[in-house]
């Protein structure tokens, strides 16, 4: 599995199409997080970018590889560890893009409440702002590996089902990612951390879910 992740990770660099992606969040922070501003608000406005970042990797990593070249490796490794390799490799880069949007909104925020009168531990603010990034971080992949090859093998059903799927999630107040922002959204109100335990506890399962279907599918698609 190393040995394909490492391929995997290589693909995706020497691709270049993550740069779109990178660069939209970038400018996403940029536009969206201001100097001095609640670090609560920040961190929940930083989190919920990703899930649709994650989406959009996860559909990179899967088609990234020519048809050829992927059969060749499923040949080798099995198409199971192929795509799940490439589910790992989007995971892993989502979650780069949080430890920096992490360590950007710690950078440019203030550590209190939202009418800047009561203090908020900043360790705490982290930790939370971090748990709340991987929650949305897991469903985005969530969202990817059911959106794409091998559930969804035409373009014109896969993106447009990733798009709706990651507007409805972000919204839908039954939603882990959701619950995961408003908490610190609800918390920057009276400078309170509530750390998104639950929320993240029920991401880690549908991701997992999704990625094991996603990979037995392929398995009788390849």
């Amino acid at each position: 599995m190393t040995a394909l992740l490492r391929y995997q990770a290589a693909l995706l660099i020497g691709s270049h199409r993550w740069l779109p992606p990178v660069i939209l969040y970038g400018a996403y922070l940029a536009v969206g997080i201001q100097a001095g501003g609640p670090i609560l608000d920040a961190y929940g406005f930083a989190a919920a970018g990703l899930l649709p970042i994650a989406v959009w990797l996860a559909r990179i990593c899967v088609t990234n590889e020519p048809p050829a070249a992927r059969n060749c490796a499923a040949a080798a490794a099995g198409p199971g560890r192929v795509h799940l390799a490439c589910l790992l490799t989007a995971t892993f880069g989502a979650l780069l893009l949080a430890l920096l949007g992490t360590a950007f909104v710690a950078l440019m925020s203030d550590p209190r409440s939202s009418d800047h009168q009561v203090a908020v531990p900043v360790v705490r603010a982290t930790g939370a702002g971090l748990l709340s990034a991987l929650a949305c971080v897991l469903l985005g992949i969530a969202i990817g590996a059911l959106c794409n090859w091998p559930v969804l093998r035409s373009p014109g059903s896969a993106i447009p089902a990733g798009l709706l799927a990651a507007l409805l999630l972000s919204v839908v107040s039954a939603s882990p990612a959701n619950a995961a922002v408003t908490g610190l959204v609800t918390g920057s109100d009276h400078g309170t951390v509530s750390i998104p335990w639950l929320p993240l506890a029920g991401t880690v399962p549908i991701a997992v879910a999704a990625v094991a279907a996603a990979c037995a599918l392929s398995s009788r698609r390849t």
